[in-house]
């Protein structure tokens, strides 16, 4: 694990925000490439695994994001509290726009429950759309966390920005299956379940190089950009997440992959971080 860390801390930040992220989205690619091998998969098992995804955003969203922010805000000088807290703010009310104004549908969600502006667009477009929007903090994430790194911020480790991919990364192959089987379900082909799940990460490689670059060019601003990072990842999991595994009979089975998830990724951040 150290050469790996060490490989990062030795090439480009914004190259290393693009292999991060890209990495990140191999891993939804190979979770979707499930359909090909399982006719269907058992509610309680999505349900499960879409929990765990719940819990390795949550603990991400503060040991990863807002606990270096707050550090960050007091060693700047500034009311610790207060860039975390507009950042934050900001994250949530960013996805709370973007759900306003595209149309979308939760897994397991009733199509009756589309979300956004009225529209006429296929179930399967509502479904990768709902997924790809859930995609885009965690991206913005990794890259946020490079460009730290780059800024020379103390706060940001190399170790944290890794173990934060790898966070996001194991909780993306779970995910691109939880995508793309509800897709199969639908009637889809397999190729094309596995070709729309997959692609409901792509966004993750493009915000990590926006956000890294983001924060190089404008370190005063990394404190809202961790919380910002923050606030989205959480509105996902209440708005999203958590409600998707809740639909069944299998909510205890969720909450314990949530729990699960939570481990994970703090055991992640504090031993890599």
């Amino acid at each position: 694990m150290n050469t790996i860390i060490d490989w990062f801390a030795s090439i480009d930040p914004i190259l290393a925000a693009f292999i991060a992220t890209s990495f990140t989205w191999f891993v939804t690619a190979a979770g979707a490439s499930l359909v090909f091998f399982f006719g269907n998969a058992s509610r309680k098992w999505l349900d499960a695994m879409l929990g765990f995804t719940g819990g390795v955003m949550v603990a991400a969203s503060f040991w990863s994001l807002l606990a270096p922010s707050i550090e960050m805000s007091e060693r700047m000088g500034n009311i610790p509290w207060l860039a975390p807290a507009i950042g934050f703010a900001a994250g949530a009310l960013f996805l709370f726009g973007l759900d306003k104004v595209l149309p979308h549908l939760h897994i397991n969600f009733d199509p009756s429950r589309t979300e956004g502006p009225p529209t006429k667009w296929h179930r399967t477009t509502l479904l990768v759309l709902a997924i790809t929007l859930h995609n885009i903090p965690e991206g913005l994430a990794v890259g946020v966390l490079f460009g730290g790194v780059a800024a020379g911020m103390p706060e940001a480790s190399i170790g944290g920005a890794v173990a934060l991919a790898i966070g996001i990364g194991l909780q993306n192959f779970p995910e691109g299956f939880a995508v793309s089987m509800p897709l199969r379900r639908q009637g889809l082909s397999k190729l094309r379940s596995f070709w729309f799940g997959q692609m409901s990460a792509i966004v993750e490689p493009i915000f990590g190089v926006l956000g890294a670059v983001a924060v190089m060019y404008m370190q005063p601003a990394l404190p809202y950009a961790l919380a910002f990072a923050a606030g989205a990842m959480i509105y996902v999991v209440v708005e999203e997440v958590i409600p998707e595994t809740q639909q069944d009979r299998h909510t205890d089975l969720a909450t314990l992959g949530f729990i699960g998830g939570f481990i994970v990724m703090m055991i992640l951040d504090v031993a890599l971080g």
